[in-house]
């Protein structure tokens, strides 16, 4: 149900269960977002050098897990059998030059079309025979021995020949293709977007070959307006629920109504104070007054609804169902308000409705020493109670209003950048949120996942509408870390050693502590981000203009 209006501005930690350590210390929200949390991870790095783009392309047959090609079943069967010559790039020098065209393409993406001269893919082909004639045991010859030509390729077989020939010649052009694109290609974002029956079939008839390859590339960030983010003026807006009185409030009633007992209302409709269980179904209207589209964000079913905490719900939802009574059904309109969280939503009318299936009310024991120890235990007075739970919530509300600042920054240099965002990033951010939003779920507690709802969950086509449905949430944090991280590099921010090696040294210890598996690497890759957040975070609050507002 996400009815209840929660101000980006004012929202809780979530703690990444992976690096425990560094999240309690660091005040950056960096890697978290109101609807889903970043696994952490830096985000993609270039490929430094054609020789690491040739490292990359031996990870699977030739071209391994780390790029796509079209028609590549059958490819990819017979890239596994084939012979393989590894050579680095300096020393594998071609007998001619490779003719590469570059066009940029949408998305930070750039198209390189390739023309393998005849003299080269001569070259893999005979390479191809000869180390067919080194695994081959040809009856009549002795081994390693020279084999004519048409003994070995009739012995092997002209087509496994052939598409033996035309994989040597994408693994040794490859990563020559790729030097004009040095330093700025993402890992992982390689395609050959030719189809490699149509490669087979060109080269056996031209003894030439001509493919595409589409690569992401670092995408280049534009500051609008230019550094617009020396002299920010910040507005942060505060809502009540961070109030450090008002939050003491509201947790001595909710441990005062945890101790009374919900008995059924039978003779009267809801009123303030009672606990509903109903469900909720939403529809938007449109201009002409007709039905439009279900709201799935809007809808629930058995939802608990505690009338107390109705200020927290869309407005005016709580005063449309006063009154209603179990087994009831009501229908109203409401217009969602323009600070909605989701932007898709402000100022759109809608209708809704709500049946009420269970109505509660609370026998509330007397309020007075005698449940001290039973509202926090330890206490002896209300008095003390109250003090202590004042005490909690001051220092919450300083934590909040500290994030509620970092938040406001972060969201306003976010939309100070235009940037394309590579799919392959898109999806590799998106894909490193849902896991941890499953990571999170398990660590919770609140909730187990057995093996069926854990592939359930991991499937490929729920991964794929987790994207499609947080792909505002995703483009927004990595506009966000593409941001922090340009800032990080413009103004010489930096960290010392001493900081890194402590904080990774801890988040480890806590993977440890936990039985958890870990990758050194990586785990410092992603402290290094979270310190790099935490600079520009200090060095923008420094020259920004900060003013406080309550809602």
């Amino acid at each position: 149900m996400e009815l209840c209006v929660i101000s980006t501005t004012a929202t809780a930690k979530t703690i990444n269960p992976f690096l425990p350590s560094i999240t309690r210390r660091v005040n950056s929200r960096l890697f978290q977002s109101d609807s889903v949390l970043q696994f952490g991870g830096r985000l993609k790095k270039p490929i430094s050098s054609p020789l690491e783009m040739s490292c990359v392309s031996r990870n699977f047959g030739f071209l391994g897990g780390s790029m796509s090609i079209r028609g590549g079943g059958d490819f990819r069967l017979f890239a596994a059998a084939s012979p393989a010559v590894e050579t680095s790039l300096k020393e594998d020098k071609l007998p001619a030059d490779l003719k590469v065209t570059e066009t940029v393409q949408a998305n930070s993406s750039v198209k390189l079309s390739v023309e393998v001269p005849a003299i080269v893919c001569e070259d893999c082909y005979q390479r191809v025979l000869t180390e067919f004639m080194k695994l081959s045991k040809v009856p009549g010859f002795r081994p390693k021995t020279r084999v004519p030509e048409n003994i070995i390729v009739g012995f092997v077989g002209r087509q496994y020949v052939l598409r033996a020939t035309v994989e040597s010649i994408l693994k040794r052009t490859l990563p020559h293709a790729m030097e004009s694109v040095t330093g700025r290609a993402l890992k992982d974002s390689i395609q050959i977007v030719s189809s490699f029956p149509d490669m087979e079939k060109a080269y056996s008839k031209l003894k030439t070959l001509s493919y595409e390859v589409v690569v992401d590339v670092v995408p280049e960030l534009r500051w609008n307006p230019e550094d617009g983010y020396k002299n920010m003026k910040v507005v942060v807006e505060l809502g009540d629920e961070i109030d450090a009185k008002k939050a003491c409030e509201r947790q001595l009633r909710q441990k005062y109504k945890s101790l009374g007992a919900l008995k059924i209302v039978t003779d009267r409709g809801l009123q303030v104070g009672d606990l509903a269980v109903v469900d909720i179904s939403a529809t938007t209207i449109d201009e002409d007054g007709s039905t439009g589209q279900a709201i799935p964000d809007a809808e629930s079913k058995g939802f608990h609804f505690d009338t107390e905490e109705g200020n927290r719900l869309l407005p005016g939802f709580l005063d449309s169902i006063i009154g209603i009574r179990a087994g009831e059904s009501k229908s109203f309109t409401l217009v969602f308000p323009e600070s909605w969280k989701q932007e898709s939503l402000r100022g759109q009318r809608a209708q809704f409705t709500v049946d009420c299936k269970e109505l509660f009310y609370r026998d509330l024991p007397t309020l007075d020493d005698s449940l001290a120890d039973k509202l926090l235990p330890g206490c002896t007075t209300l008095k003390e109670v109250e003090e202590t739970l004042a005490k909690r919530c001051q220092e919450m509300e300083q934590e909040a209003k500290e994030q509620a600042t970092d938040n406001a920054i972060l969201d306003q240099i976010r939309k100070m950048v235009e940037v394309e965002i590579p799919q392959s990033l898109f999806e590799e951010q998106g894909r490193q949120f849902y896991g941890a939003r499953l990571l999170e779920i398990q660590a919770s507690g609140n909730m187990k996942l057995n093996e069926d709802q854990l592939a359930s969950l991991s499937s490929q086509k729920a991964v794929n509408e987790f994207l499609e449905t947080q792909r505002e949430s995703i483009t927004n944090i990595i506009k966000q870390n593409l941001a922090v991280g340009d800032i990080f590099k413009r103004e010489n921010l930096e960290f010392s050693t001493d900081e890194l090696v402590k904080e990774v040294e801890n988040s480890i210890s806590e993977f440890k502590k936990h039985k958890q598996e870990y990758d050194e690497e990586r785990v410092k890759d992603q402290v290094q981000e979270i310190l790099e957040g935490a600079k520009v975070l200090e060095w923008l609050k420094d020259r920004a203009e900060i003013q406080y507002i309550t809602r």
